[in-house]
């Protein structure tokens, strides 16, 4: 199945929240595929003296089953050029419909490629093209049967208008429905993920979510051969606050350290509470030396923090132990009770400061 899907739409990745875009993107290349296959049979047909068809709609559906394929090309493996090949297939696909239109007279039945098309354009561009096209082609129809070989009759022509306006306004109506449901799907997947993978007092990554991030990003520095360290953070007699404040006191505390941490790190890094008042750093692409600049930066900005409970301010410092990560690691646990081990040297060293790891240690 992979192999079969990495044929039909190359090599493609789109993230979780694009469920939409991707099936979007696979419609078409399908449609592009299953159009030039129809038109290949019917030119076989023609080809067997199965059915007649003009020889000036013959070198248009030859056409169309060329441009299809180059079209599929085109897009295979690049689904930032979903949009303009949409369009370019919409152009070609009306095209071919009018060509039949005109030079297959004698098939009374191919104006159905007006309706088969309505579908398709809702469910790849989007409501406005889906009415531009519906306008257009009923405008079209009206003005132009007069101009055809053999013109639909009046009773026929009012039909076929009638039932395009009517597919349309369904699919016009279902199309917004669909979406807004899917959008509201998505949303609310996006706040279940949140929830399940937050602590939910300092919005940090709870301890599964993060040592499960911390695997998949000690898998990516293995891969590409790059340094990683740990921070091992951890509130100093934090117990006291609680106990001479309040628990609410101390959340404030961790609402405000948790901050501190987030706005410290970049945006690659990633950082959860793992404990009551403990929380983990992860850094990739850091060594020993930049970790632990890094942590001293953090231990200083959170002494500097001086969170503010009832009348007075209270000053709250952390010990941090800092671990780099090997090369021969696979997962979080290692190097966790590396750096876990440094932070009970800064303890031990007088707290409200930053130790790292060492094999002596």
């Amino acid at each position: 199945m992979h192999a079969l899907n990495h044929l039909l739409y190359g090599n493609i990745d789109f993230l979780k929240n694009e469920e939409y875009r991707a099936f979007q993107f696979r419609f078409l290349c399908i449609l592009l595929l299953a159009g030039a296959g129809v038109t290949v049979l019917l030119l076989a047909g023609v080809a067997s003296g199965v059915n007649h068809i003009d020889a000036i709609h013959v070198v248009s559906m030859t056409c169309f089953t060329l441009i299809s394929l180059v079209i599929w090309l085109v897009l295979r493996g690049q689904p930032q050029r979903f949009v303009a090949m949409a369009w370019i297939y919409e152009c070609l696909c009306l095209l071919e419909f009018v060509s039949a239109l005109y030079f297959v007279s004698e098939d009374e039945m191919r104006v159905i490629w007006f309706f088969t098309n309505i579908p398709g354009i809702y469910i790849l561009l989007g409501q406005r093209a889906g009415m531009l096209i519906t306008i257009g082609t009923i405008v079209g129809l009206a003005v132009g049967n007069a101009f055809l070989p053999q013109p639909y009759s009046t009773n026929a022509i009012a039909t076929l208008l009638s039932a395009l306006m009517y597919l349309g306004a369904f699919f016009h109506v279902y199309g917004a429905r669909s979406v807004s449901y899917f959008i509201r799907m998505r949303e609310s997947n996006r706040q279940l993920r949140h929830i399940a993978s937050h602590d939910p007092l300092t919005d940090l990554l709870n301890a599964g979510a993060y040592y499960a991030t911390c695997d998949q990003l000690i898998h990516l520095a293995s891969r590409h051969q790059q340094p990683f360290a740990v921070l091992f953070v951890d509130l100093d007699h934090f117990k006291k606050i609680n106990d001479t404040f309040g628990h609410e006191a101390g959340d404030i505390v961790l609402k405000t350290v948790a901050k501190q941490l987030q706005e410290s790190v970049r945006q690659s890094d990633a950082v959860g509470r793992i404990g009551g008042e403990e929380f983990s750093v992860f850094l990739p692409d850091t060594d020993l030396s930049g970790a632990a600049k890094l942590a001293e930066n953090m231990r200083s900005g959170i002494e500097a923090l001086m969170p503010q409970i009832g009348q007075q301010r209270i000053k709250v410092t952390a010990s941090i132990g800092v671990a780099s990560g090997e090369r021969s690691e696979t997962n979080i646990a290692a190097i966790q009770r590396r750096a876990d081990q440094a932070m009970y040297d800064a303890k031990q060293q007088g707290r409200n400061r930053v130790s790292c790891f060492t094999q002596a240690a």
